[in-house]
């Protein structure tokens, strides 16, 4: 087993006003050459942006593109012609392929909205851009994972463009779980929303993460009541 922990306090943090972002890997103005990516996963940004305020219409290509809103929604817009609103409890992927134009802002004028911000390299290059958006009912993930994101769409989840797994867990003080990589060489990267785990040997608090490699099963147990977003991404990129 190998493991890589990216404490809260190490991460990169930008502060536009408008906009609070840690960054766990290099982006925009923060760069760490020991924090490139972990396999497919290039970025995740923990974002909190001011009522009214957002990002501006700007191109991708060739990424997937997972928003999950913690607190609050997120207005979309694209050049399709999409509109959307991303509320709490909703997750949207969208794969970028061969380009797409859109815009995130706030959807209220007056409170916050935080989310994380995900990128995956993708499994096959410049396919036709596609957007997909779906809730789930938190009680799903009480003391066990509901997958949200799959290759498949299976357990009614998004599907990714990549052999990639995104569970979400919230356990009670005690509560165990174990996780087997879903595909032959995929690490999990574990990133935890709230209260404190332990996983891989390690204890991680609030907005801690763990990147564990080469291996074939692993347990989590909350320390105390705790949510957390599970990874499961192919390491060989």
């Amino acid at each position: 087993m190998q493991t890589t922990i990216h404490g809260a306090n190490t991460r990169g943090f930008a502060d536009h006003g408008w906009l609070q972002s840690h960054h766990t890997f290099s982006f925009a103005g923060y760069y760490n050459p020991e924090r490139l990516h972990f396999g497919a996963l290039r970025v995740l940004n923990d974002d909190t942006v001011k009522g009214g305020m957002g990002f501006g219409a700007h191109p991708h290509d060739n990424m997937e593109i997972v928003s999950i809103p913690l607190s609050g929604a997120l207005e979309h817009r694209d050049n399709t012609g999409r509109h959307k609103i991303i509320n709490s409890h909703d997750v949207q992927i969208m794969s970028a392929g061969s380009g797409i134009e859109h815009s995130e802002f706030n959807a209220s004028r007056t409170e916050p909205v935080k989310f994380l911000q995900i990128w995956l390299f993708p499994k096959q290059r410049n396919i036709a851009p596609r957007y997909e958006q779906l809730t789930f009912d938190p009680a799903g993930r009480e003391n066990r994972l509901q997958t949200v994101v799959s290759p498949d769409g299976a357990d009614n989840s998004l599907t990714i463009n990549q052999d990639a797994w995104f569970s979400l867990g919230r356990f009670d003080a005690g509560k165990t779980t174990t996780y087997a990589p879903r595909k032959s060489g995929n690490g999990v990267y574990l990133f935890v929303l709230s209260g404190s785990v332990e996983a891989g040997g390690e204890q991680l608090g609030s907005r801690d993460a763990i990147g564990i490699s080469d291996f074939s099963e692993m347990t989590v147990k909350a320390l105390d009541d705790a949510e957390y977003l599970l990874m499961d991404v192919p390491m060989l990129q």
